[in-house]
């Protein structure tokens, strides 16, 4: 695939950022905070997946050691309003996904749930062994008014940091410190009856989620724009129409290198190409009478309201 410069321009795409907003006492929400940080909250309890925000920049990233940005930490929970979590659960453990995954926990009371290499991150950053989860792939777990299922996933090709951290993470360190590990699909459910599927990343395992079932599907979509159509086609197959999501909402699609103080950004063509994913994923999204859309930064939305 031949690969072009430069970078997708976002308001080509203005149009699908509508989902519903949510309502005051309305129910579950969720802010989309970057990446696959996602805010699921409601009148009682909050979750979040991965947290990271810390988000350093590519010169950072390639040649130097990297760690937590408590400020930068600190002001994107101020923003969110987010001063406690029943859970914490990064979708795997490479650096713009896991990296504040500790300190987030630690700020917000939070319990870190994954596997041995989440378990890894928050034992290197301090934290205390009976705020450690470590998930059973299938099995739910229950925090507040959300049921968290994890199952088994696979990242999207490639991993350029392959493998499982298998000893205490304690930052700083490189950004290859932080390998890939366990990588899940998230299905979340509500006491009000709403569902979702977080994929955070554009991976899967064949057969996974069959027999599962979300209403809503976060999908991301990191990297897919350089896969062949082929495989966009098969992830659609083995994520959404797997679960028989009625809505999609795009994730992992915005320049992680640049700070959450500025506004978001699509990432270069040289590391994924948006443009591409769209036009697959719209045509089928549009075949099957599904909604598709991008979620707005720091807006509570209710993906669930007006579903058909």
């Amino acid at each position: 695939m031949k690969v072009r410069l430069g970078r997708p321009d976002l308001s080509r795409h203005a149009g699908l950022f509508d989902l519903p907003r949510a309502r005051d006492g309305a129910g579950p929400s969720v802010t989309f905070l970057g990446v696959a940080t996602l805010l699921f909250q409601d009148a009682t309890s909050a979750l979040m997946t991965d947290g990271f925000f810390s988000r350093p920049s590519l010169p950072a990233v390639g040649l130097r050691r990297i760690a937590p940005d408590h400020a930068r930490i600190d002001a994107a929970l101020a923003r969110a309003g987010v001063t406690s979590l029943d859970a914490l659960v990064p979708v795997h453990t490479h650096f713009d996904h896991a990296m504040d995954a500790a300190v987030v926990a630690a700020r917000t009371g939070a319990r870190l749930v994954g596997g041995p290499s989440t378990a890894a991150i928050g034992r290197g950053g301090g934290l205390p062994q009976d705020r450690i989860v470590l998930a059973v792939p299938g099995e739910p777990l229950t925090f507040g008014s959300f049921t968290l299922t994890l199952v088994g996933s696979r990242h999207c090709p490639p991993d350029r940091y392959p493998g499982n951290i298998d000893a205490p993470l304690t930052p700083p360190v490189r950004a290859s410190a932080y390998r890939c590990g366990e990588t899940w699909s998230l299905l979340l459910a509500h006491t009000g009856g709403s569902t979702a599927l977080i994929q955070g990343s554009a991976g899967f395992v064949p057969g996974a989620l069959t027999g599962r079932s979300a209403d809503v599907a976060y999908l991301g979509v990191g990297q897919l724009g350089h896969r062949d159509e082929g495989y966009i086609r098969t992830y659609w197959r083995e994520t959404v129409e797997a679960v028989g999501a009625r809505r999609v909402v795009l994730i992992h699609w915005d320049d992680f290198f640049r700070p959450l103080s500025e506004p978001l950004r699509a990432l270069p063509r040289l590391g994924d190409d948006l443009d591409t994913t769209v036009r697959v994923l719209g045509a089928l999204a549009a075949e099957q009478g599904v909604s598709l859309h991008f979620p707005t930064v720091w807006r509570r939305k209710d993906p669930w309201s007006r579903l058909v």
